[in-house]
């Protein structure tokens, strides 16, 4: 199982149109790239609580949605380039169903290891300049997905980012995402816990799953 590398994106620091500072928006860079265990090199997070770190290092969101969100909101022209969703991978070939909680993909000569799906948040909205993009994504699941750089490595578009272990069949991305964020979506206390066991979790939703059961 793998998916097609179409482009590696990184962003620094500007103002959104609301005039709030966010390294949200990503463009695609030439060449080989370092991928260290806190993300691309040259790439930076400006809400350091809430974005980067070691279990949110790499953010990958599917080419496979562009499609569908040109035809939701096609007058948001930043769809038309990779990296609108801020994202380092821009990918071609998994989306969230396939993809599961700890799976190790082999990215270059780097090996990642999945850690969670992203939760939607007012950047985007401010970004896109849509109020209704985290109901939208909570919705539909289309969140994209963190991971964790368990070796450092060497990556370039055109790279094939590749499946080498899978620790567990149950929890896709897709699943986890719904589970935790999907009014519509029942959570029984076992399958919280069940999440809650796997130990590539990454800590951010942990403590949501923590707090569901408190």
């Amino acid at each position: 199982m793998k998916a097609e590398v179409l482009a590696l994106c990184t962003g620094k620091a500007a103002p959104l149109p609301d005039g709030k500072l966010s390294s949200i928006d990503k463009t695609a860079i030439e060449g080989p790239v370092r991928v260290t265990r806190m993300g691309l090199e040259g790439d930076t997070q400006t809400d350091r609580k809430h974005h980067g770190g070691e279990h949110m290092a790499v953010h990958l969101y599917a080419a496979d949605h562009y499609p569908y969100w040109l035809g939701e909101i096609p007058e948001v022209a930043r769809l038309s380039t990779p990296g609108a969703f801020g994202e380092n991978l821009h990918t071609r070939g998994l989306t969230e169903r396939d993809v599961f909680i700890g799976d190790r993909f082999r990215l270059g000569s780097a090996l990642l290891e999945l850690s969670m799906g992203r939760q939607p948040c007012s950047t985007l909205e401010r970004h896109f300049q849509r109020r209704d993009m985290v109901k939208r994504i909570i919705a539909n699941h289309r969140c994209g997905w963190y991971y964790r750089v368990l070796e450092e490595g060497v990556a370039e578009a055109g790279d094939a980012l590749e499946l080498v272990e899978r620790s567990q069949e149950k929890w896709s991305v897709e699943e986890a995402f719904a589970l935790l964020f999907d009014p519509t979506r029942e959570s029984p206390e076992a399958e919280v816990r069940e999440l809650l066991s796997l130990p590539a979790l990454g800590p951010q939703w942990q403590a949501k799953l923590r707090a569901r059961l408190a």
